[in-house]
């Protein structure tokens, strides 16, 4: 098992995850686009299978040189919805808090591997400050959501900072964590971590999975000590051409992630970000595999289908519809899970029937 994160191409070569002879053009990807990925990644994935659902998601290729007109450096609008460093502020009640856009891993489906660079990876003391400030002096945010980069790779005394801050704050209700980390790094989650997550607001982590291989023993311990922490646990997963594009593999992730005590929350569309078309679907196929999943599988078991709307416009379900307007005012003609449909009310019963 190697010893570090790979972050360089070099590296990957090294460990023999990528042939040599690409190593030049690989280079040049990294160039553009973060590289790494973590050993226990690492120690899950097949670089001989080209279909290998863990490969395709954290090794580079050359598909990310191709970028399509639509496709952009901000695809979801942080930077117009961002009044102070490290704060989004999209919707009237809930705000991103953005300590730092570190990741254990750099998806290659994410626009945030063209963010990172050496400067600016995370708020200073004085830039956290001002973020916290502008928290505190807007009362209508009643949910902070720590983002990134990923906010666990924060030192527990760093994070216990930034909780005990947002504990503080009597209009807050809530704070979400959105993190990759107890499935890509499981060693992260530690008791001072834990304990630097303790806080009497209510406080949900939603972990970032999209394929059940993932799930290495050590990532299934690390998700136990946050739910035996008494910490309730969501999941957020990006359907993704190549590694989850059926209704199979969702089936078995989303269920694994119910037997974890995870709930699927959403399932998003893929955004727009450079060098990602190879990646996406078209929102016909999401919605067809929504259906799918409504027919077949528990209802614990289902996300919201969402799309992330370009510009900062914000997040809107596009699951498929089952309701359409019937004959008559009040009248609707409903679709069930199996493909056949029913007027809505029904019909009256016959007299003595």
């Amino acid at each position: 098992m190697t010893a570090r994160r790979l972050t360089r191409v070099a590296d990957l070569v090294s460990q023999g995850l990528v042939e040599p002879e690409k190593e030049a053009a690989l280079a040049r990807v990294a160039e553009r686009f973060s590289v790494a990925i973590t050993p226990q990644m690492v120690d899950l994935l097949d670089p001989a299978d080209p279909d290998d659902p863990i490969a395709r998601q954290f090794l580079p290729t050359e598909a990310e040189f191709v970028t399509t007109p639509e496709e952009r450096g901000d695809p979801i609008g942080d930077d117009r919805c961002s009044p102070v460093k490290g704060i989004v502020h999209r919707y009237p009640d809930r705000v991103l808090l953005k300590p730092t856009h570190l990741c254990p891993v750099y998806c290659r489906f994410c626009f945030r591997r063209e963010q990172v660079g050496p400067e600016g990876q995370t708020l200073t003391e004085s830039e956290l400050e001002a973020a916290l400030s502008y928290i505190r002096s807007h009362p209508e945010i009643w949910e902070v959501i720590l983002s990134g980069g990923d906010p666990l790779l924060l030192s527990p005394r760093r994070m216990g900072r930034i909780v005990q801050s947002l504990d503080k704050i009597d209009h807050l209700g809530a704070i979400r964590i959105h993190s990759r980390v107890p499935v890509v790094d499981p060693g992260r989650i530690t008791p001072g971590l834990l304990k630097a997550l303790d806080t009497g607001k209510a406080l949900f982590v939603v972990l970032h999975a999209n394929h059940p291989q993932e799930f290495s023993e050590g990532a299934r311990q690390a998700i136990g000590r946050l739910v035996s922490a008494g910490i309730p646990l969501l999941s957020q997963t990006v359907l993704l051409r190549g590694v989850n594009d059926d209704a199979e593999t969702l089936t078995a992730l989303f269920r694994r992630l119910v037997e974890m005590r995870v709930k699927p929350y959403y399932l998003h569309h893929g955004d727009l970000a450079r060098g990602t078309s190879h990646f996406r679907t078209g929102i016909e196929e999401g919605q067809g595999l929504m259906r799918a999943l409504r027919g077949a599988v528990s209802g614990l078991c289902q996300p919201t289908y969402v799309l992330d709307l370009p510009g900062g416009h914000g997040k809107v379900p596009i699951g498929p519809n089952y309701l359409a307007r019937g004959k008559g005012p009040g009248k609707w003609r409903v679709e069930d899970p199996f493909g056949a449909t029913h007027d809505y009310p029904p019909a009256a019963p016959e007299k003595g029937g």
